[in-house]
């Protein structure tokens, strides 16, 4: 395995925060998932449509730092990723599965020889489990195989590791996974509000944990089988047991009422909570919000950004249908064996990874910060067009009729064609 060749130092993990809502919270028998990705100021963020593929006996997939084996079939996702790595902070698949990672700091630092990174989980989970329960099983049974670690930012000057915890969700139920190493332990949710922050969340309520866990807590010295086995206590830092506070208030100012699409997206835009992050260091740089129908008939609406700020952002639709078409507009330049993420040692240029759509969104924003009364008609402009969006997915969830695969197959691209060319 490589090493960063850093000295080792406990980095700060970003206050990224993911919600899931269940019926009856959750309004008309709909599954509520959103995420905001907090990263470093100046990452960009792609949004990638993977179709389903088979793959030769023996083959191996490249993750960001290691290969590992490949499995025989994988789902068509969609993702949104760091532009830099392979994985992806947060994506669905074709069946309804819906993954959100966090990185969290424990009282046990992140190594920083090369493994795998929390984020490729995020897309191996996706792209080989069926239902929520089946990724989580592949994310742990790939941790305890290859563990995790190595740089989470493209950054030459510094490594930053951290520990991962998950937001696993389907139409039916949802795994909170929390992990140190190759370590975890997870719950299952079927009802309620869940939210999933950088800091551990599980306490004495736990469905499923490693065989070896409180083992390896006692001879660390940690805990003793005479207490009781919170998780969060035992491998939290000394002083990091805050919980989730901003989010959970933000949660509770609509305990009165249903949990809608617009809701989530609502909450994921609140600066006031800290919830969308806008500090010197990190800035929220991609959102996603998905609604699954817990009726299998119909479709899963999943909306991304695909750009920053969710305040100052679109989110724009997408449905898994045959052919669904490409859209390079929010796809970032490859740089191929050439990246100097994939070159050792790694990080030493930053190229500019912008994407048509990001460069088109930075003029958008230097508008809405300078221009206060052109700002905000830009602002009312760019929600009216969200809005359009936010019926027309409306109308196919509300319809008996079954979907028509051609109508919703270049329904991103549109999305992303219609803002750029507004943006002009």
């Amino acid at each position: 395995m490589e090493f960063c060749c850093f000295p080792m130092r406990m980095s700060v993990a970003p206050p990224s925060y993911c919600f899931v809502a269940f019926p009856p919270r959750a309004k008309d028998g709909l599954v509520v998932f959103g995420k905001n990705s907090a990263r470093p100021r100046d990452e960009v963020q792609e949004v990638v449509y993977i179709a389903a593929a088979d793959h030769e006996p023996d083959s191996k997939v490249e993750c960001t730092y290691i290969a590992i084996d490949q499995v025989p079939r994988t789902h068509a996702i969609v993702i949104s990723r760091p532009a830099w790595l392979w994985g992806a902070e947060m994506g669905a698949n074709e069946h309804g599965v819906c993954i959100a990672n966090e990185a969290i700091n424990t009282r046990e630092p992140a190594p920083e020889s090369e493994a795998l990174l929390g984020m490729d989980l995020v897309r191996l989970g996706l792209e080989r489990g069926a239902t929520a329960k089946e990724a989580f099983e592949v994310i742990v049974s790939l941790l305890e195989e290859h563990g995790q670690g190595g740089n989470y930012y493209e950054d030459g000057d510094s490594c930053h590791t951290f520990q991962s915890s998950y937001l696993i969700v389907d139409r039916e139920e949802a795994w909170v996974l929390e992990t140190i190493g190759k370590y975890w332990a997870a719950e299952k949710i079927t009802e309620g509000v869940r939210c999933v922050c950088n800091q551990l969340s599980l306490t004495t309520k736990m469905d499923a944990e490693h065989a070896e866990l409180r083992n390896y807590a006692e001879g660390q010295g940690w805990w003793t089988t005479d207490q009781e086995f919170n998780f969060s206590e035992v491998f939290s830092q000394a002083d990091d047991h805050r919980g989730c506070c901003s989010a959970k208030d933000s949660l509770e100012k609509h305990e009165a009422e249903s949990i809608t699409v617009e809701t989530m997206m609502n909450i994921l835009r609140d600066k006031a909570s800290g919830i969308c992050v806008d500090s010197d260091s990190f800035l929220t740089t991609a959102s996603i919000v998905c609604v699954l129908p817990q009726g299998g008939s119909s479709p899963c609406i999943h909306y991304f950004t695909g750009t920053p700020d969710p305040s100052r952002s679109i989110f724009k639709p997408f449905i898994f249908v045959d052919d669904v078409k490409h859209v390079p507009k929010v796809q970032s330049p490859c740089f191929g064996e050439e990246d100097p993420a994939k070159k050792e040692p790694r990080f030493l240029e930053k190229p500019d990874r912008r994407h048509e759509l990001y460069k088109a969104h930075e003029w958008a924003r230097a508008v809405i910060e300078n221009d206060q009364d052109q700002g905000h008609k830009l602002m009312k402009t760019m929600l009216d067009l969200e809005k359009q969006g936010l019926e027309a997915m409306e109308s196919i969830l509300s319809s008996t009729d079954p979907l028509d695969p051609t109508e919703v197959a270049d329904l991103f691209y549109d999305c992303v064609d219609t803002e750029i060319k507004f943006f002009k």
